[in-house]
Formats: structure tokens, C-alpha cells, sequence
């Protein structure tokens, strides 16, 4: 299994979903969204038990959202992932980030067949920090 590169994931990335967000302060997917955010991507929380993030309304699944994003980043636990996918999918989502700490065999075999670019076990914010540092891409530019 071979992650993308991935300053090809993040390359041409205007608008993120955040898969299973967090309303509350100090969780990882909070943190994540709102860095993006703050760095000039469209991010798109979605939660069906949130009405709202950050006084950002948030939707219930993908294809709530009012458009098709660039790319989902995952924030479920990993026996959910396959059907995050799923819906990724059948929403033609080009580009899937499933976040630190979260593996499923099924969920990037059936992305990668998909066609999608696939990040596993990787924090997004992190390797964003990263490329930054690195030089490898601007800070606000995608």
C-alpha cells in the first residue's frame, strides 16, 4: 500500500469536507478544520448530529454539500471509513486524506480502485505544516 505524495493531494485543493467533525474545543478534527480553514481552503464540515461548526452550518452527509469537493479528510472511527468512502465515491470526490491513527485496509483498497488519491495514517495538518516549512508549497496557496 503506497500513500500518494502528498503535495499531489494537496495540489489544486480549494474545497474539504471534514468527515465527523467535532463542535467541541481541543479535538483533533476541530483543530484540522479550522487550520484549513485559516490557510484558505472552503471546508465544509459534515456531521449529521451538528447543526452548526464554528458558526459554519454543517451537513448531515457528502452529498448534502452544495458542491463536490476537492477532497474528503476522514475523522471516523475506522470501521466506518469503507462506508465514508462509499459516499465519496458516489459523489465522484476525486481525493480521500484519512487521518493519524486511522486504518482500513478495505476503505483505501476501495478508494484506490475507485481511481481517488489516498492518504492513510497521516495527519493533514501536519504534512500541510510540513510542505510549508519544506518550501514545497505556499502557505495559502493550493
Amino acid at each position: 500500500m503506497n500513500n500518494e505524495p502528498i503535495e499531489t493531494i494537496l495540489k489544486d485543493t480549494q474545497t474539504i469536507a471534514v468527515v465527523g467533525i467535532s463542535d467541541k474545543l481541543g479535538r483533533p478534527s476541530l483543530t484540522v478544520g479550522s487550520y484549513l480553514k485559516d490557510h484558505g481552503y472552503e471546508v465544509f464540515p459534515v456531521n449529521p448530529n451538528l447543526s452548526s461548526v464554528a458558526h459554519v452550518p454543517c451537513f448531515p452527509d457528502l452529498k448534502s454539500l452544495p458542491v463536490t469537493p476537492d477532497l474528503v479528510v476522514v475523522f471516523r472511527k475506522a470501521t466506518d471509513i469503507p462506508d465514508v468512502v462509499r459516499e465519496a465515491v458516489a459523489t465522484a470526490v476525486p481525493k480521500i486524506w484519512i487521518q493519524e491513527g486511522l486504518v482500513s485496509e478495505e476503505g483505501y483498497q476501495m478508494a484506490e480502485i475507485a481511481g481517488m488519491a489516498v492518504a492513510m495514517d497521516k495527519c493533514i495538518m501536519k504534512e500541510h505544516m510540513r510542505l510549508v516549512r519544506e518550501g514545497l508549497i505556499d502557505k495559502e496557496s493550493h
